[in-house]
């Protein structure tokens, strides 16, 4: 007499349920879990970046720069957390 994970076993949903995720974890561990990498830190003298880049210097250190935040509002807060 089949016991219910006889029947499960047989059965090619699950199959292909199991082998639908580790298809998966083998995809996530091939990417390393980050599909798009973040852009890296802008180098050299923060006079000469762009807003947009003093903008990602800030978020990347969790310091929430405000979306209408001017260019030298910016570059203050930067030079202010630059150690």
């Amino acid at each position: 007499m089949p016991t219910p994970l006889d029947n499960a076993m047989r059965s090619k949903n699950a199959v292909l349920a199991f082998s639908g995720l580790v298809t998966a974890a083998l995809v996530w561990s091939m990417w390393g879990g980050s599909i798009f990498p973040s852009q890296a830190d802008p180098t050299g003298d923060p006079e000469s970046w762009t807003r947009e880049e003093l903008r990602r210097w800030l978020a990347a250190r969790n310091l929430h720069p405000h979306k209408r935040d001017t260019r030298e509002q910016l570059l203050e807060r930067v030079k202010a957390n630059l150690r």
